[in-house]
């Protein structure tokens, strides 16, 4: 598990393709220092496991699931990625519940200058909008963010300078892709109202004709 507050800012140093899986070997100064093989770690906000390890880079491997519901497939060497090391009991939670699980991908769609923080708009698949609520947390490639703005199958989310300094925000363009993960409460309560309303109420039973 993890808070969608993104500690290093990593660097694909190579990949190498084996089947239908990519291996990442990542460089990471920071990151690097304090973790091991089979522990978790989100880059771009993929819960992936350390397969190898070293003290300045350490390497991950994508199955096919995973690179077909992220944009981690698209990634290239000396590509920057967000990483962030799983949540540690008892250490604050400064963002939101991020299980590393992406739900799909989004697209940039605009990009709006303010006085003192940015403004980033996404598109996602309709199926995903139902989502999405004013003021919701959502993460973008690992990122803790709050939707600012809602239109349709669109969504806004307002970027600080700090945040813009410290993740791959900086480098984002308009028709990039984006890993989206939903705030599993909602899917949650989802799932449960389903087999609520699916489920034969008690007492009725039916009536056969005569």
């Amino acid at each position: 598990m993890f808070t969608g507050l993104v500690e290093e800012v990593g660097v694909i140093d190579s990949i190498e393709r084996k089947r239908k899986s990519v291996i990442f070997t990542i460089r990471a100064k920071e990151t690097a220092r304090d973790i091991r093989i089979d522990q978790s770690i989100a880059i771009n906000g993929v819960c992936l496991t350390v397969i190898r390890w070293s003290r300045r880079k350490f390497q991950v491997q994508a199955v096919e699931e995973t690179l077909q519901k992220t944009n981690l497939g698209e990634l290239k060497e000396e590509d920057p990625v967000n990483l962030e090391r799983a949540l540690l009991p008892g250490e604050r939670l400064g963002g939101h519940f991020v299980l590393g699980h992406v739900d799909g991908v989004g697209v940039v769609t605009k990009i709006q200058t303010r006085a003192s923080s940015w403004m980033y708009w996404f598109k996602v698949p309709q199926r995903f909008s139902r989502y999405l609520i004013p003021v919701g947390s959502v993460a973008i490639n690992g990122v803790s963010l709050t939707v600012a703005r809602l239109q349709g199958r669109e969504f806004a989310v307002s970027i600080i300078p700090h945040t813009m300094d410290v993740t791959i925000f900086r480098y984002m363009k308009v028709g990039d892709k984006a890993n989206i993960e939903f705030d599993v409460l909602g899917k949650y309560v989802e799932r449960l109202l389903k087999a609520r309303l699916g489920a034969p109420r008690k007492g009725r039973r039916s009536r056969k004709k005569s």
